[in-house]
């Protein structure tokens, strides 16, 4: 790998727009929509205050399917969501409670926990109205939830509901809410995120907990146990096609790092000060937190995401080297964002649509 900054950085890979989809919901008013994908679907998904909005995508994701609308039973600030693979049913991760609803807004299961707030809190909210007012709740952490591919399995990162404030990962049964396995990740929280893995029996977590050794989690269900790879100060940013391979960086955005599935172990790692040459008024580049894994032999991640022209570049998996810089038709804010095995997506500056792309040459 040439450790001359100009060398790979200065060659220019074309990205072909595939499509533009508007957002569904207002920028002002919702979080900055995603992709949710796995074998056989893709889906938008923007979150509001009083409803989550999805958009299915076809299989290139040139086809747009029909837009759906769940009732949320708490405010964004108050967690997260994840929606199963055919939209049918939709799983907020809340202060309280994990709780699963379809379109209508029935309750199909509900499983309370540890309250995410900071100041221990052991009552049993019975529902949302009783802490809506409460500053300490409204400044809670959050857990997150993921379905698996086949839509069978909810994997879930909540705080343990009698032994505050330890926290859990969960695997459930996605029809009734039961628990099938859990297991105590031994960390502490303020934010998390999960990465699916083709293989539903495979999935990572990565846990905020506010300093450069938040760890992420490799997670493995066998159908009995639930069990964990424990990796140091790095954050997940998506999986491989295949799953063989998943993309990391660290919180202190140095490198790049690649773990081999199934037993994350470090296969290698890219300095960015080595091959991407620093933006003006900046001692070195760092990588974003964000980026993208759509091809086997092709990740798209960014420096300068902060600033108003990042730069995306496509990096080598395999050998873990720097390709050259990515060249879009549109104006690109933001860092590359996962949206399954051949695309990866960017928001429009006004973050009124997003831009799904794929590489002009690739096969």
């Amino acid at each position: 790998m040439s450790t001359n900054p100009i060398d790979a950085a200065a060659v220019a890979h074309t990205a072909r727009l595939v499509a533009a989809v508007p957002t569904p919901l207002g920028a002002a008013d919702a979080d900055a929509p995603r992709i949710q994908y796995g074998p056989g679907h893709r889906l938008l998904v923007q979150r509001g205050d009083d409803e989550l909005a999805v958009v299915g995508l076809g299989p290139t994701g040139q086809e747009h399917g029909a837009e759906f609308r769940f009732p949320a039973p708490w405010p964004r600030p108050f967690g997260d969501v994840t929606v199963s693979p055919t939209g049918d049913l939709a799983v907020f991760s809340g202060v309280h409670a994990v709780r699963a609803v379809d379109r209508t807004g029935k309750v199909h299961w509900e499983l309370p926990h540890g309250c995410w707030s900071a100041a221990k809190c052991t009552a049993a909210h019975a529902s949302f109205e009783e802490y809506a007012d409460d500053p300490r709740h409204r400044r809670a952490g959050r857990g997150s939830a993921a379905f698996s591919p086949d839509g069978k399995l909810v994997w879930a990162h909540v705080r343990h509901a009698q032994d505050w404030p330890h926290e859990e990962w969960l695997v459930l049964d996605a029809a009734d809410g039961s628990v099938l396995g859990r297991t105590r990740t031994s960390t502490v929280g303020s934010a998390s995120a999960h990465f699916p893995h083709p293989d539903g029996s495979y999935m990572g977590l990565t846990v905020g907990e506010g300093h450069e050794d938040s760890p992420s989690l490799w997670g493995h269900w066998d159908g009995t146990d639930l069990g964990f790879e424990r990796i140091e100060g790095v954050l997940l940013q998506d999986v491989s096609p295949s799953g063989g391979h998943f993309l990391c960086t660290d919180p202190g955005q140095w490198a790049l790092y690649l773990h081999e599935s199934p037993g994350a172990q470090e296969a290698g790692r890219l300095n960015a000060r080595d091959v991407v040459p620093p933006a003006p008024g900046e001692d070195m580049a760092r990588w974003d937190y964000e980026g993208a894994y759509p091809y086997e032999d092709g990740a798209v991640v960014s420096t300068d995401g902060h600033t108003a022209e990042p730069r995306h570049w496509l990096v080598d998996p395999s050998t873990l080297a720097l390709r050259g810089r990515i060249v879009y038709s549109l104006p690109v804010s933001g860092s590359p964002l996962p949206a399954g095995p051949g695309l990866w997506a960017t928001l429009a500056e006004d973050r009124t649509a997003v831009h799904l792309w794929s590489l002009a040459d690739a096969s």
